[in-house]
């Protein structure tokens, strides 16, 4: 595993070592770690969305309803 050194304001590191002694977290590493995965998931689902908002913008115009949408959906996910 690698090793990073970082800097951090007092303020912060007392944060995370207040989540460590509530038990949340082993150390202040598990706790740095977990705050890195959850950035990296949050930028995937961002990057998800900014997927599916492109998809809709590049899409044609329908006269759909929203409840036929809904329906078109709700087949589409029980055939699957």
């Amino acid at each position: 595993m690698a090793q990073m050194n970082i800097s951090i304001p007092d303020k912060l590191k007392s944060w995370a070592e207040q989540r460590v002694a509530e038990g949340r977290y082993s150390s202040t590493s598990d706790y740095v770690r977990d705050l890195v995965r959850r950035d990296q998931e949050a930028e995937e689902a961002m990057r998800r969305l900014q997927a599916a908002i492109d998809d809709g913008l590049a899409s044609e115009e329908t006269d759909a309803t929203i409840e036929d949408i809904i329906a078109e959906a709700k087949q589409r996910r029980a055939g699957a």
